[in-house]
């Protein structure tokens, strides 16, 4: 026997409630970084933003406006997009940033030097420019094998790169060129300081050199 109407419509007000609930907790809120009017937002995002869209980034997202990040920057767990408009403002954001999965999106029509930023444990990279041409996002795998963090909360850079054994160089004069993501990796580096001594950052942060680092260059 059916039930009477008023249970039937406690019963659906019940199973929406339990399959939103279990949708929520399956949703993990990814990171988003942008500059505007020289003010840095950091906001959490349970869903994709269109690239570069700021109105919607602070209506969609919950943002907050951040002070410009200490020499000791924390890590970010999870998905982490910046969003930024030329090669310093790119890297104040990201230089000594330790994070997995990256997307970057360049939104200005800027031509970027080549400058060199230091990324630890990147294992995805995505790479967009529709405000300088109208480009396919970009995607570059750049191994599996990258060290990982079990922790969630923030660690400071200093002792993160102590432990760092993936060390990514991007060249941000790639947001210039019409040609594929490119990536090569060096294996079994003893000394990050001797095989690299035009990179003069990792003197402030020596690393240490009884360890075999994989660095992999990105252009």
């Amino acid at each position: 026997m059916a039930p009477p109407p008023g249970h039937r419509l406690l019963l659906l007000c019940a199973l929406g409630t339990f399959a939103l609930n279990r949708l929520t907790r399956g949703q993990k809120n990814s990171t988003l970084i942008f500059t505007r009017e020289d003010t840095i937002r950091n906001c959490s995002c349970s869903a994709d933003i269109q690239d570069c869209d700021y109105s919607l980034a602070n209506l969609m997202c919950s943002c907050k406006t951040v002070l410009p990040l200490p020499v000791e920057q924390a890590s970010y767990h999870g998905h982490l997009t910046i969003w930024f408009t030329d090669a310093s403002a790119l890297g104040r954001l990201l230089n000594f940033t330790r994070v997995q999965d990256l997307k970057l999106s360049l939104c200005s029509a800027n031509t970027l030097p080549t400058e060199y930023l230091a990324i630890c444990g990147l294992k995805r990279l995505r790479v967009t420019t529709e405000a300088r041409r109208p480009f396919p996002e970009q995607s570059l795998l750049v191994h599996r094998g990258a060290d990982g963090h079990s922790k969630e909360k923030p660690v400071l850079l200093h002792k993160d790169w102590q432990t760092c054994m993936y060390i990514s160089f991007l060249d941000t004069a790639l947001f210039n060129r019409d040609s594929s993501l490119r990536s090569y990796s060096i294996e079994n580096v003893a000394s990050i300081a001797n095989n690299f001594p035009d990179f003069s950052y990792f003197k402030t942060f020596p690393m240490p050199s009884n360890k075999s680092y994989v660095v992999t260059f990105i252009y």
